[in-house]
Parts: structure tokens; C-alpha cells; sequence
């Protein structure tokens, strides 16, 4: 008769996970597509300029929880897009806001959505994306680019975010 492997959660203690740091962004991949089925989660220090540009995905959803600091945020589609997202408004007339912690953005298929630090300290939050996998990938080849800290090379950024499901609506920058 054989023996079933009992099934056995993950348990990350803090500062646990495989941390990969840039200039530009610091990911630690809490939990992976080897752990999950449903999501990846990952807790993203995001410093001072960096503003990760709109964007919208086809398949799919993320959460985002601030954990420290404050980060100018939207997630929604605009009545008119423009290159500046801060300036977006919605039909229903939502604007960007400052996430503060313990604030969540919840963002499903299709809807636009950006954050950035405009402010002079680092912040901290937590990510999750389902499903899980993509964005594991993404953060790995998106981390190699920026890892000059220089001004990101605009064209492997485009091809990046397309074979990730991403598609870009205003640039992404980095100006610390």
C-alpha cells in the first residue's frame, strides 16, 4: 500500500524570500508559481522617483497593500488618456491618490494602473499577482535592465512588457 505525501504549507519568516536589487527597485519573491497555484506575492521596496508608468493587463489581477511610506496611485480607466496619469480623472470623476500605509489597490484584468514615489523616502509594500509565474519572470529580466540605474532603455522595456502581458500606456521612469 503506498503512502500519500501529506500536503505542507510555506511558511516565509521575515526578511525571508529571494531578494533581487537594482538602482532602480529592490523584489523579494515571497511566494512563487512553484508554491501557488492561484498568486505570486512579493514585497517591493520602491525608491524615491521611481514611477513605474500606466499599464493594464489582459489576464491579470494584482492587490498592492502599502506597508511604509506614501505612493501616488490610481486604478482605473480615464476619460481621456494624456502622457501624465497623474492628471487622469474618470468617468465617475476618481482621481490619482496618496496611498498611505495600510492602504490597498485592488486591480482586475484590464484596468489601467500606475504608482509612484514622489517622495524623498524609499516605500515599502506588498505585492500579489495572479496567476502566479508571469510577473516572477518579469521582475527578473525587468530588474536586469534597470540594474545600471541609469535611464531605462525605452525599447527593451516595450518588448519586456509585451511578452509579459503588460501594455504600457505612459513610460516608466526613474529619476532618484
Amino acid at each position: 500500500m503506498t503512502q500519500l505525501a501529506r500536503p505542507e504549507g510555506l511558511i516565509v519568516p521575515p526578511g525571508g524570500g529571494n531578494t533581487i536589487r537594482t538602482p532602480a527597485q529592490q523584489v523579494t519573491f515571497k511566494v512563487t508559481g512553484e508554491h501557488s497555484r492561484v498568486s505570486s506575492s512579493f514585497e517591493v521596496i520602491v525608491p524615491p522617483g521611481f514611477d513605474v508608468g500606466a499599464h493594464r493587463h489582459v489576464r491579470s489581477e494584482e492587490l498592492f497593500y502599502v506597508l511604509d511610506g506614501e505612493l501616488d496611485v490610481l486604478a482605473f480607466e480615464p476619460r481621456v488618456r494624456t502622457d501624465d496619469w497623474r492628471h487622469w480623472e474618470s468617468e465617475s470623476g476618481l482621481t490619482a491618490v496618496r496611498a498611505t500605509p495600510g492602504t490597498v489597490i485592488v486591480v482586475p484584468p484590464g484596468c489601467p494602473h500606475a504608482f509612484a514615489n514622489r517622495t524623498g523616502q524609499p516605500v515599502k509594500m506588498f505585492f500579489q499577482a495572479s496567476p502566479p509565474s508571469d510577473h516572477e519572470r518579469y521582475f527578473e529580466e525587468l530588474l536586469d535592465i534597470l540594474k545600471d540605474g541609469g535611464a531605462p532603455d525605452p525599447a527593451a522595456i516595450a518588448d519586456l512588457r509585451v511578452r509579459y502581458d503588460i501594455e504600457q500606456l505612459t513610460p516608466l521612469r526613474h529619476d532618484p
